[in-house]
Order: C-alpha cells, then structure tokens, then sequence
C-alpha cells in the first residue's frame, strides 16, 4: 500500500470488480492493494471466504441456493465493513448482483430469497468493472485452489455474470488480450477515472 498523508473526508464510491473464473481478479486486486493508497479499500472476495473456509461446496441445487444466500450475506457485511475508515474507493471482489449467475433457478427466486431487488443491488454500486475470462488458448487455467471450472464452463459463467449487470447504467467490459499486462493496464485506467 502506498503512504498517503491525505486527511480529507471523501465522497465515498463503491465499485465492483467482476468476471467469470480465470478472469484475472485475484492479480489484479493484489496489484491494486500494494500500488493505491489506504483510500482505495480493497475488499476480499465472500465466496472464497465462504468455501476456503469449509463451506460444502456440493452441485445439488438445495446446497447451492444455500452457498448463494451465505455469499450474498457476507458480501453485505463485507462492504459494511469496508464503508468505515473514509475511503474514496471501497473495491468489491464481486458483488452481490454476482451471485444470480450462481443461482440454480429464476432470477426472481435469488433476489426473494435473499429479501431485495434487482433493482436495489445495482443501486448499490457506483460502478462495475468487468474482466472477461479468457479462452483457454489465451491462458485460462486452474491455478487457484477454488477454481474447479473448466475453460468451457468458465466461459458460461462469464456471460452469465455480464448478463445479470447488464442494466448497471455504469459498466465498464474489459476483455482478455494475449497480454495479460495490457488487460491490467486497461482496467486500471478505469478505476483511475473512477477516483
């Protein structure tokens, strides 16, 4: 993190960093946490808090509607948490729009389920900056841990994840390249007009 003598009370913005699995997020974050300054609050992503932390990680729908509902609760606390110490910036790792690409059923079911709105959700966030995943030719791969999607299925959630913020008024798509750096570039360009 970069030392900032900055003492001014800011106009606090809340923006999501999204993408389907392998898009690059995990990189990403980290190099914003060591380059930006205590004003730019980088939250953790819920769901690997949620399944590195034992969660069943099971493909029945019962389970995964109930994984879904705890994601979107510790996203919510999560950016409460994030809210405090005067950001200018509280990044999420996802929000809480990303788990209707997750919900085994209709969009209306997730956001009755979880007690709110589609329309409340976007509200939520100020911006959304949205890494595509990458084909595997362009270098999709399974080194995380809690990744068990492959390039195919990667790609579905991808879409899916796009088309659940799609009404988001200001959403920024950023897609691969064949190098990596130049996605990073333009991404943080975007947080960069953001602040």
């Amino acid at each position: 993190m970069t030392k900032c003598e900055c003492t001014d009370v800011h106009e606090q913005r809340r923006v999501v960093l999204t993408g389907g699995p392998g898009a690059g997020k995990t990189a990403l974050l980290e190099l914003i946490r060591q380059s930006f300054c205590a004003h730019v609050r980088v939250l953790p992503e819920a769901a690997s808090i949620i399944f590195g932390g034992g969660f069943p990680r099971e493909d029945d729908d019962s389970c995964r509607r109930a994984a879904q509902r705890a994601i979107f609760h510790v996203q919510r606390e999560l950016e409460s948490t994030g809210d405090g110490h005067n950001p200018a910036i509280v990044l999420c790792d996802r929000g809480t729009v990303d788990g209707l690409a997750y919900w085994p059923g209709a969009a209306n079911e997730f956001w009755t389920s979880v007690g709110t709105s589609i329309e409340a959700e976007l509200g939520r966030y100020d911006a959304v900056i949205h890494l595509r995943t990458p084909a595997l030719e362009q270098g999709y791969n399974h080194q995380n841990p809690l990744r068990t999607e492959s390039a195919a299925v990667a790609a579905e959630v991808d879409a899916r994840i796009a088309s659940a913020w799609a009404a988001h008024p200001r959403r920024f798509m950023v897609e691969s390249s064949a190098a990596f750096l130049e996605k990073v570039a333009r991404a943080l360009d975007v947080l960069r007009r953001e602040l």
